[in-house]
């Protein structure tokens, strides 16, 4: 760096630092090297004190070292941005708690201690909100504080008056000792706007006005500005128990339990707001345009980017909360919320603007965002943002190219939804034109389709409908405006737009998902698109309406299941919620519940859009109901009063459907539960800590909450059915199965187990789950009595469900799927014992062919039952998903109706 480029990024180019190394040369060498923290602003004051200054004076030249110290580290050394951001953050809690204690201490003087009923002092907590609450401060910012007492009550002196008069006398003693200008200047401007009422409210209150107010009059705006709020001083009732009092009344007032897209209009009223005041501001002064914070693509839009996301989802995903912008914006990325493109961009951006903003704020200690208009302050300015020097224009065009990155995600995270029409008609669209019309206006029917708007006309004048404000109706509108337009433009079939309308009928009252959909238009044209394919994705989204935010990420179409990241997001956000001190069981029990229908429609999307297979289908809901199963199995212990030992020596075990990895939408999982009391001091303890737990565990699983169901459990495969336990022990399984004592098990559960496995628990117990299951399978039996009872029981299954007459029933019909389940289930019965390959649960598909292979059918059989049985699958999942009979013409299906009896005939023969 050249003499010239040294002495341009000197600090004492700052005004402001030129005046305090005049005024304070001597006190300068009483801070420590390096970047102050709160114990040694705290000491530095004591020594100001020491040298005779009063506590007034300490607290404004501790300011002003501090503030020069900061100049040298960011302009000279290039500190990073957090480093400077920290130190205000401490230099402000640390002369907040100085100056409380004064103040307690004069009011105490004056009117006796503020005490509860036990004798303690009452708390006054002093909220840091906006950046001091995210601790990221700036060098010349004013500080946003509310003040909030505990509770009630009168001081005990000989003129004793309300804790409201005492603590409002705390206040404004606080201001003049923070906010005052005197001769050595102020510690910070004090801005007490943001508390409840504004300026017309009161300068303290107490918890219960806090409270009162949050209910009633609390506005959608302020949850932006509380969002980032945390008790800054006095610093030891920081994360006390008391004070976490006040932060169960903030969370639900910021955090909705919901997705809440209804705060999209009211951020884009303030933002407007904003906006038209700078532009007001900057009226006939060209200057104020280059407004660092407040203009267009400026600081506040990143802000405003974050904070929106966080309000939306945060109810829901604890683990995207924090005050800070920058932390917010990895988590965001983390969580799949935003790009990480987008978030790198953005947080390069808001450090560009945070450093330049620094650097206008140095120049003389004002609380001011302009770019200067001098070219030796640009210039100065310019060379102390780049490491080996910079020029002005580079340093404008770095500028100019991070506000345009901003204000373009800005506009397209909130302004998309903002709008009215679009325009003009196209494609001979009568409705794709003009503004937005309420949902019962007969100019907006009249520009409906033919059937859509008969629909509507009708709807239209239901009571519901009547009763909803005048926005709400203007919503609606606009969605089927937006419907007819899909139409149109061939993005949806007719059908698909009646469907909405049905969808949207028992959701009038809920109007987050309806705002969800007027904020996000990309959302309801995919909605629209999956509609049009099947039927059965509108019950399950009539069931689970949240789960519509996913139609928001793209990326989800073209993934698959991950029980790894899936069950690791689980746990993040288990411990975001035991941070947040709201990890209750109802909270978890909702948890897995919504994030399973989150998972299970993430796949009902691919699977209706072609991108997966029937065997992918259920591969992935296989996989999910696993995962499931073993986080509510950790989970559910880790809770339970009885446990006795750090994880539980117990499996479940899935049969059926989930054991043959087939399961399909809305399968029950059939399982069984076993433990292991092996090395147990006490068996019969641990029958009944074991039987406790999996009736939680069902509970767990089954109870139908706010959020809706998990699963349907079935365990009437356990040892003796419904009349036996409903746990058992490992040992009592595998007497149970081998045939060892007077209880063994039948055939028809031998038939069973061999789609058996363990889904989750104890791999130890697996291990010896999978032991039981082979010596079953490879025990000697006798062909003809085997063929004749599994012969027998087919039969007893096919009565059971009897079909019409000249239809086929790819499942129950002769020739159908369940002809091939029973079929594998004798060769595996009778030939695993010489044919171990058979042993392993790999699916029928699989077994046919190692079947065919190990000559156990002719050639050709197997495989041809193999290729009809994944077809019947096929047909049943799509007749399904399109809520269709599942009995087809016969002629449809002949084919693999033939091939299957073939298998028939070659395993039980023509019988």
């Amino acid at each position: 760096m050249s003499a010239v480029q040294s002495a341009a990024v000197s600090a004492a180019h700052s005004r402001f630092v030129q005046r305090i190394r005049r005024r304070y040369e001597a006190e300068r060498a009483l801070l420590p090297p390096g970047a102050p923290g709160f114990e040694t602003i705290v000491a530095l004051v004591a020594t100001l004190r020491e040298r005779g200054r009063e506590l007034p004076s300490a607290l404004r030249v501790a300011r002003q070292l501090v503030l020069e110290r900061l100049a040298v580290l960011d302009v000279e050394q290039a500190a990073p941005l957090d480093t400077v951001t920290a130190t205000m953050t401490w230099l402000a809690e640390a002369t907040l708690d100085l100056a409380l204690a004064q103040a307690r201490q004069d009011a105490d003087e004056r009117y006796g201690a503020a005490l509860d009923a036990e004798g303690q002092p009452v708390d006054l907590w002093i909220i840091g909100m906006g950046k001091l609450g995210a601790r990221e401060l700036n060098v010349s910012s004013d500080i946003d504080l509310i003040y909030v007492y505990e509770d009630e009550g009168q001081t005990t002196g000989e003129r004793p008056v309300s804790f409201h008069e005492y603590f409002a006398f705390v206040a404004k003693r606080l201001y003049a000792l923070i906010g005052e200008t005197t001769e050595d200047g102020f510690v910070f401007r004090v801005d007490l706007a943001l508390r409840p009422n504004g300026n017309s409210g009161p300068p303290v209150v107490s918890l219960g006005m806090l409270e009162e107010y949050f209910q009633v009059q609390g506005r959608e705006w302020e949850r932006f500005a509380w969002l980032k709020s945390r008790i800054v001083a006095p610093r030891a009732a920081v994360g006390t128990q008391r004070a976490l009092a006040l932060r169960s009344l903030v969370t639900p007032f910021v955090y909705r339990r919901y997705l809440d897209y209804g705060v999209f209009e009211g951020l884009r009223q303030l933002h407007r707001k904003i906006r038209d005041e700078a532009q007001r501001r900057a009226a006939g002064r060209p200057e104020r345009a280059n407004d660092v914070k407040l203009s267009r693509g400026g600081i506040r839009e990143i802000e405003f980017i974050v904070q929106l996301m966080q309000v939306v989802r945060g109810g829901q995903f604890p683990e995207i909360r924090t005050r800070s912008t920058l932390r917010a914006l990895g988590k965001l990325a983390a969580g799949g919320l935003m790009s990480a493109e987008t978030a790198q961009r953005l947080a390069d951006a808001y450090v560009l603007l945070r450093c330049i903003e620094h650097r206008i704020q140095y120049l003389d200690d004002q609380q001011t965002h302009l770019l200067p208009t001098g070219d030796e302050d640009l210039a100065w300015i310019a060379a102390s943002l780049a490491p080996d020097g910079g020029d002005t224009g580079t340093m404008l065009d770095r500028l100019c190219e991070a506000r345009e990155t901003v204000a373009a995600e800005f506009d397209a995270l909130l302004m998309e939804g903002a709008g009215g029409g679009n325009g003009h008609g196209r494609n001979g669209c009568r409705q794709c034109g003009g503004g937005p019309l309420p949902i019962d206006s007969e100019q907006l029917l009249e520009k409906m389709p033919p059937a859509l708007a008969e629909r509507l006309r009708h709807w239209a004048t239901q009571p519901r409908v009547q009763a909803l404000r005048d926005e709400s109706r203007l919503r609606l509108g606009r969605l089927m405006q937006a419907a007819a337009r899909g139409i149109a433009d061939g993005g949806c079939t007719e059908q698909a737009a009646l469907r909405f309308v049905d969808w949207v009928e028992p959701l009038l009252r809920r109007e987050s998902y309806l705002a969800l959909l007027a904020e996000r238009p990309e959302v309801q044209r995919r909605l629209l698109r999956l509609l049009g394919l099947a039927r059965w994705p509108m019950q399950y989204l009539m069931r689970h309406p949240g789960v519509i935010d996913e139609l928001a990420d793209t990326r989800l179409q073209h993934q698959r299941f991950d029980r790894e990241s899936f069950a690791a997001e689980l746990e993040e956000r288990r411990a975001a919620w035991d941070r947040a001190g709201e990890c209750d069981e109802e909270r978890l029990l909702d948890m897995l519940r919504q994030a399973h229908h989150a998972e299970v429609f993430r796949t009902l999307v691919r699977d209706v859009e072609g991108e997966l297979t029937v065997e992918q289908v259920a591969d992935d809901l296989s996989a999910l109901a696993d995962t499931m199963l073993a986080v509510t199995v950790r989970w559910a212990w880790s809770g339970l009063r009885q446990a006795h030992r750090e994880q539980p020596a117990l499996a479940v075990i899935a049969y059926g459907k989930l054991g043959g990895k087939e399961l399909g939408y809305g399968s029950d999982l059939d399982v069984v539960f076993l433990f292991d009391d092996a090395d147990e001091a006490d068996p019969a303890r641990a029958q009944e800590i074991y039987g406790a737990f999996v009736r939680k565990l069902i509970t767990w699983l089954t109870l139908r909450t706010a959020a809706g169901e998990l699963f349907d459990i079935d365990t009437a495969l356990r040892p003796n059915g419904n009349s036996g336990l409903l746990v058992t022990s490992i040992a009592s399984f595998e007497r149970y199965q081998v045939g060892r004592g007077s209880n063994t098990a039948w055939t028809w559960e031998h038939q069973a187990i061999t789609r058996a496995r363990c889904a989750a628990g104890s791999p130890a117990l697996a291990t010896a789950f999978d032991a039981t299951r082979r010596a079953v399978l490879v025990a000697e039996r006798d062909p003809q009595a085997l063929r004749e009872e599994i012969g027998a029981m087919r039969r007893k299954v096919r009565d059971a469900h009897p079909v019409r007459a000249g239809r086929y029933d790819v499942k129950h019909s002769p020739g159908g799927m369940m002809d091939v389940e029973f079929a594998v289930q004798y060769l595996v019965l009778a030939h695993s014992r010489t044919h171990p390959a058979l042993i392993g649960n790999l699916g029928n598909i699989a077994l046919l062919h190692i079947a065919e292979d190990g000559g156990l059918l002719p050639a050709g059989v197997g495989r041809a039952a193999a290729d009809a049985y994944r077809e019947l699958r096929r047909a049943q999942h799509t007749a399904r998903l399109d809520e269709q009979p599942t009995q087809f013409e016969p002629e449809g299906l002949a084919p693999q109706r033939d091939a299957v009896l073939a298998l028939w005939r070659a395993v039980f023969g023509a019988g």
